[in-house]
């Protein structure tokens, strides 16, 4: 395992581009090696690459959200209260003549930008149903029917504090779902010394659990629809699906006509962010180009730029150069298919945008008046309990039934001290919890208990799943461990694995083993989307690795890189 390739050492480029694992889209603009590029900019190159690997961070986006929700408790508690409220309730007029609407900020956050949020889930959504773990029924079997234990068990741990109370009965939602960002970004500190199945199955019991929390508010927490324009939304989604069967691929006509979907849905008394995940689920999920044909075309575009090239001409200059150079850069720009292309464009301006923004205006809990009652509440007890107990109660009991019964097996490499890890991380509520609470409730004393609830169950469930999930990883270490997982070439891993799937590229390049590369390519070649080994470490990588890690977790507190820390 100790291998070396010191001559590839030697060769290798002064600086490095994106990884391979980052964002799609950006390996085409931006390069992976640094002869890419002239020396005058492998300064900026190196910024947004590091920029890059910021935005599109699930750790750095938990981060991002964990601060606007201390702000808003912050000035909620200690700050002008009033001030902060009157600037959410402002309202914004828009519209072009007689077509005029208006909608305080507030409305238009929760309304219109978590509509964008719901159509980022969506596309995740579709995504795990295309190529992910909801392809395989067998493998999803696991994390969906955990999934439904993790609804059930809070609504009847929440029912037992508020069924008798018909004011604060029907909040039994808000306990139910699970914040996918905050999850799996508390996960993504442990790096590869927690098995990759720990975080599909947290992953797609999240997605599940999303499904669940869309059909809830959909079905028990919109107002009383109306017929005409549920029926406007359900031709427009129609005309979205038509355009998606006859094989429209560019992304504009898309957005144009969900907006239009958007309206008829906010318009009908359903939820409108609703419309984000319809939206989603039109978008075309495969490439317009014939990626054989494409392979052998491109072949020849290449060996053609470099047959006309001159090197002691300027660029701007060598027309026939430039104009195969761009028709390849156009061809190459559609290989990516639109629904992947959209996904990793609202990446980070829904988690490090409409998100925080979410949480400053939603997390604002004033702690007023009677602290003993309002802890005392029925709801903060229901909604604390069914998330801190509920979760991992009933995720694990159902994924218990499950093995037992022989429907499904743990994933590879998993133990059940992994998965009461996963199934306590679950009870992080934060995001939909607090959305399903903005429905549930009528009264504004409720829906602060509600987030109250949810911020104090979020935050234990988050520090005590960390802290369980830390224990494993240790264990790792001390054997001298670590996961390591790919994947086939015709599958695109999602951007929130995208810093683990770097760390676990990076262990692989340090080993220099090819029997291990090896190996991973021979499980891909069974028709499997992903691969994972166990990487024996030598005493000197490991004790790299346990160096690394610890360095790793200062950044995501301190939000510096590794070479602004070196």
């Amino acid at each position: 395992m100790e291998s070396t390739h010191k001559a590839q050492d030697e060769q290798a480029p002064r600086e490095e581009g994106p990884a391979p694992d980052a964002p799609a889209g950006e390996h085409g603009e931006h390069g992976e090696s640094g002869g890419l590029f002239i020396d005058a900019v492998q300064g900026h190159q190196r910024r947004f690459t590091k920029l890059l690997h910021f935005t599109h961070s699930s750790t750095k986006a938990a981060g991002a959200m964990l601060v606007a929700a201390v702000v808003a408790l912050l000035v909620a508690n200690f700050g002008d209260h009033e001030a902060f409220l009157e600037f959410w309730h402002m309202h914004v007029v828009a519209g072009v003549g007689p077509l005029v609407g208006e909608m305080s900020m507030a409305h238009v956050i929760n309304d219109i930008f978590m509509a964008v949020f719901f159509l980022l889930v969506g596309l995740e959504i579709k995504y795990e149903m295309t190529v992910g773990e909801l392809t395989n029924i067998r493998q999803a079997a696991l994390p969906i029917i955990a999934a439904v234990g993790g609804v059930l068990a809070p609504i009847v741990i929440y029912s037992i504090f508020n069924a008798g109370n018909p004011e604060t009965a029907h909040g039994w939602g808000v306990p139910t779902a699970t914040d996918i960002a905050f999850a799996l970004g508390i996960m993504a500190l442990l790096g590869n010394r927690v098995p990759n199945g720990v975080r599909v199955f947290l992953s797609t019991l999240a997605v599940a659990d999303d499904i669940i929390a869309i059909l809830v508010i959909a079905i028990f927490y919109g107002q009383s629809p109306s017929l005409l324009w549920l029926a406007a939304a359900a031709v427009v989604f129609v005309l979205l699906m038509v355009m998606n069967r006859t094989h429209v691929y560019s992304l504009f006509p898309y957005l144009a006509v969900g907006v239009v979907l958007w309206f008829c849905v906010f318009m009908s008394g359903v939820h409108s962010t609703i419309a984000g995940v319809l939206l989603a689920f039109s978008i075309p999920s495969g490439s317009r180009v014939n990626l054989r044909s494409f392979l052998k075309w491109s072949g020849d575009r290449v060996q053609q730029a470099r047959e006309v090239y001159k090197p002691d001409t300027p660029v701007i200059a060598q027309g026939e150069y430039m104009e195969t150079v761009s028709s390849l850069s156009q061809v190459a720009r559609q290989v990516i298919p639109p629904a992947t292309r959209l996904e990793h464009k609202l990446y980070p301006w829904v988690y490090f945008g409409v998100l925080p923004l979410f949480a400053l205006t939603n997390a604002d809990v004033a702690i007023s008046g009677d602290l003993g009652v309002m802890l005392s509440s029925p709801v903060l007890l229901g909604v604390f309990f069914g998330l801190v107990l509920g979760k991992p109660l009933g995720i694990m009991l159902f994924s218990l039934i499950t093995v037992k019964l022989g429907i499904a097996s743990l994933p590879q490499n998993v133990n059940w001290r992994h998965m009461l890890g996963a199934a306590i991380l679950g009870g992080v509520g934060f995001t939909m919890a607090i959305f399903v609470a903005n429905l549930a409730f009528p009264e504004a004393i409720m829906v602060s208990e509600a987030k109250l609830g949810i911020l104090a169950a979020s935050l234990v469930a988050g520090v005590v799943g960390f802290l369980f999930l830390l224990g494993q990883a240790k264990v790792a270490d001390a054997q001298g461990v670590a996961y390591v997982t790919a994947y086939s070439d015709d599958v695109h891993p999602q951007t929130a694995s995208a810093e683990v799937d770097r760390a676990g590229e990076e262990l692989l390049a340090t080993l220099h083993d090819e029997e291990l590369e090896r190996e991973l390519k021979a499980r891909l070649q069974d028709g499997s989307h992903s691969a994972e080994i166990v990487v024996e470490l030598p005493h000197e990588a490991a004790e790299a690795a346990r160096e690394d890690a610890l360095r790793d977790e200062a950044c995501d507190v301190t939000g510096l890189s590794g070479d602004e820390r070196r």
